[in-house]
């Protein structure tokens, strides 16, 4: 079906999660609907209240914008603005612009009768955000515990919380999560790169189907999992490292404050040493 007469025939009222009919409308190419609304005020009232925090500080440099989180003596009670007041605004609205996106992806997958498998996976991302910014600073006792919003401060944060906790890569969650994302790379480029060698043949070549993309893999390693498994199999890849890597963060203080190459003690003390 042409991609305009599908369009067409699902372009139609109804599917909303909220707003009814009022709400169920595009602009152009794009579907709004009562999310994609609130996506756009908190996505600007977010941006604009960056711009305003850089204004104060001693710069515009991009590299070096830095919004604080309140110090810790404020603990979980609202700051005053210009001592992290508007790193707390800024939190409330990225997470009302990301769970607004993926409620209005939501909405799209009611339209056309799908699954919800896109707003779920993005969710896996909203929850690792929400983790740095709300669990992991509420479990500690203070909003200072999240990061800072700046590039340069960003990662100085995330150089100290690895030599707070001496060598962080020692942390098994955080082993678990390196390892799905490198596996997710590998998944991702191989499934890539197999569909562009079948479906993107020479000039004057056929265009190979699925039982060619099958028998590469079965002469290679043996196994094919399959045109559905792949993307099985790398939907869950790439949702174990995101909530892998939130695990191993909100673990990090709240439940284990010491250096995590102790954590591994438990191995030397086993009675099979003895």
């Amino acid at each position: 079906m042409a991609m305009l007469s599908f369009e067409r025939k699902y372009r139609v009222r109804g599917g909303t999660l909220i707003g009814g009919d009022l709400f169920d409308f595009w602009v152009g190419p794009f579907y709004v609907g009562f999310f994609g609304v609130t996506t756009i005020l908190f996505a600007t009232l977010g941006t604009l209240l960056i711009v305003y925090g850089a204004a104060l500080g001693p710069t515009f440099n991009i590299w070096q914008i830095n919004i604080a989180p309140p110090d810790l003596s404020y603990g979980l009670k609202l700051a005053p603005l210009k001592e992290g007041g508007l790193w707390q605004l800024i939190t409330v609205c990225a997470l009302g612009a990301f769970v607004s996106w993926a409620l209005r992806q939501a909405e799209i997958a009611r339209k056309l009768g799908m699954g919800y498998h896109i707003p779920v996976a993005f969710g896996f991302a909203i929850f690792a955000y929400f983790t740095l910014v709300v669990i992991r600073p509420v479990l500690m006792g203070a909003w200072g515990h999240g990061f800072p919003y700046g590039i340069m401060s960003h990662l100085d944060w995330v150089s100290n919380i690895g030599y707070q906790y001496l060598h962080f890569h020692y942390n098994p969650a955080h082993m678990l999560a390196i390892t799905f994302f490198f596996t997710t790379t590998l998944a991702l480029a191989m499934h890539g790169s197999l569909i562009l060698s079948a479906a993107n043949p020479g000039e004057g070549e056929v265009v190979k189907g699925a039982e060619h993309e099958n028998t590469i893999f079965r002469d290679t390693i043996g196994y094919s999992v399959g045109t559905l498994g792949i993307h099985r199999l790398g939907l869950f890849l790439a949702l174990s490292s995101a909530f892998w890597s939130a695990v191993c963060i909100v673990i990090s203080g709240p439940f284990w404050s010491r250096g995590w190459p102790e954590w591994w003690n438990w191995w030397l003390d086993l009675p099979i040493w003895r």
